[in-house]
């Protein structure tokens, strides 16, 4: 990837970067410590067993395994693939959804956030500040400490975009089979092969394995050549992708997770082979949970159908009264020209009388929702409606619980999707284990992808702003005493209900878990009741 835009850190978040070293008599960074992200794409917590996943069940045994945690909503990867690179919620990153609405990127088409051109055009429209927070391997990286990126999804992108020249030594970053810096390209190809096309079965279905195992061998053999540094990120894309084609509990699913497996071996025994366990803190984390599609919608022809000019493109911008419908599967944005409010009471009352809705929040505080910003996602261009799609907890035909709704042209039922309130889409994976954890220790409090940031932070020494991320740190499962205590969980409900007429009523809820003030979106759902 060639990136001529310039990349700069927004300035309060530089001044963070450049006055967080520690004070005299605070931990200095750790230099002799390494730390290893391996980001397993869409895998559920439910299918980590002895069986399948002996590496990973392993490393749980002998560290941490994390039973209460979860995604940031909208429970998508790129939403979650920038939460656990920055700590922050969406609300502040600046990336809301896998897809949006930017006019200022394209005015006639939403776009998908994670592509390398619109990261590009994101930062050249906005000084450098696609991203509104520094990431922790920029952050490392301006403190001396050394870092590399490789993801077999372009998702990877995102934990480390600023342009670089040079050789390939410096801080390199593959994503979906591109590099920066640009030499790097070419060594990969030698070494490797080109990069893997989606792989496809006699039925017609895919899988990425061929490109996981492409990525693994990338950072093994040619990214660790000349030793580890102190951050590494690795993103494999399955289970995901063969969830998404087949469904979770699927044959191909579980052979997916089993490849994905297979790949932290390789890791952790490359690690063994350095010496480098005992010194190294290893995270196998995914950025969402996964579900069943039960029913497939057209978000956009319903509300068309309903009498609003809903579209999901607008080739001359959007206009006042139209509503453009940007579907993220389990999650939809709805934006309003002109935010016209009207129009946007109008609408909520019509999706609020969808059998497809969930959960419905809004820009503004509006009878039976929740506001944007109890969502975390009142950022700048955020949508004047998104709706969490609805959701059971029945069984899939695989025994897989978690069924939902879901706006997708590609996908139907029996295939998978994500990005819903669904308990199923908000229970995701994460085990450490290292140096800095406790070991055979199963942490019961609430954690989420927000908090892996601030925790390494911790890790490394860098304390002040470990304090500053929205997420938390992971006290309770860190070894010594220095680790910050634990807190008892918060659980609380929050419910929504209005009129619809003709007797009936309209009813959410949203369940959060807290800690220490942090905020755990557990589920929500909605439906219609008889009027009481």
């Amino acid at each position: 990837m060639s990136t001529s835009a310039p990349h700069r850190l927004p300035l309060l978040f530089l001044v963070a970067l450049l006055s967080a070293a520690p004070a005299p008599g605070a931990a200095a960074p750790a230099p002799d410590r390494h730390v290893v992200i391996v980001v397993w794409d869409g895998m559920r917590p439910d299918f980590v067993t002895p069986e399948t996943t002996p590496n990973l069940w392993a490393l749980a045994r002998d560290g941490v395994f994390f039973a209460r945690h979860h995604p940031v909503y909208p429970s998508s990867t790129e939403v979650n693939g920038v939460a656990l690179a920055t700590g922050a919620y969406p609300r502040r990153s600046g990336i809301l959804g896998n897809n949006e609405y930017r006019p200022g990127i394209n005015p006639g088409k939403p776009v998908g956030v994670e592509q390398p051109a619109v990261v590009r055009r994101g930062d050249a429209v906005s000084d450098g500040h696609y991203l509104a927070v520094a990431t922790l391997a920029e952050f490392l990286r301006a403190h001396g400490l050394r870092t590399t990126v490789a993801g077999a999804k372009q998702v990877a992108l995102l934990a480390d975009r600023g342009p670089r020249t040079g050789d390939a030594a410096g801080a390199p970053v593959v994503f979906e089979g591109a590099a920066m810096p640009g030499p790097l390209e070419p060594r990969l190809a030698a070494a490797l092969g080109a990069f893997p096309p989606v792989g496809r079965e006699a039925d017609g279905r895919g899988n990425k394995l061929a490109r996981d195992a492409w990525t693994t061998r990338a950072l093994l053999e040619v990214l660790w050549r000349d030793g580890v540094p102190a951050l590494t990120l690795l993103w494999l894309a399955e289970p995901d992708y063969s969830q998404h084609e087949d469904g979770p509990g699927s044959a191909r699913a579980l052979a997916a997770i089993r490849s994905s497996d297979t790949h932290l071996g390789e890791v952790l025994a490359d690690l063994g082979r350095r010496g480098l366990r005992g010194r190294t803190d290893v995270f196998v984390v995914s950025d969402h949970g996964f579900s069943t599609i039960g029913r497939a919608v057209d978000v956009a022809q319903d509300l068309a159908a309903a009498g609003f000019a809903a579209t999901r493109r607008v080739p001359g911008g959007l206009q006042a009264g139209q509503v453009l419908v940007v579907s993220n599967g389990g999650t939809d944005f709805l934006y309003v020209g002109g935010h016209d409010a009207a129009v946007v009471r109008r609408l909520i009352a019509c999706v609020q009388a969808q059998p497809w809705a969930g959960v419905v929040f809004a820009r503004e505080p509006a009878d039976g929702t929740f506001t944007l910003a109890q969502a975390h996602l009142d950022g700048p261009g955020a949508p004047d409606v998104a709706v969490s799609l609805r959701w059971t907890a029945d069984r899939s035909a695989t025994g897989t619980p978690g069924i939902i709704c879901s706006d997708s042209s590609e996908r139907g039922p029996g295939q998978g999707n994500h990005a819903s309130l669904s308990a199923f889409d908000m229970h995701n994976t994460l085990v450490a284990a290292g140096p800095d954890f406790r070991a055979g220790f199963r942490d019961s409090l609430p954690s989420a992808n927000t908090d892996l940031a601030p925790t390494i932070l911790w890790i490394f020494g860098f304390r002040d702003a470990a304090a500053q991320a929205d997420g938390r740190i992971l006290g309770e499962a860190l070894a010594g005493a220095a680790a910050p205590p634990p807190r008892s969980p918060e659980p609380r409900r929050l419910t929504a209900r209005c009129d619809l007429g003709a007797g009936r009523t309209w009813s959410q809820y949203l369940d959060v878990s807290a800690v220490g003030g942090v905020e755990y979106f557990d589920d929500g759902n909605g439906a219609q009741e008889p009027a009481r």
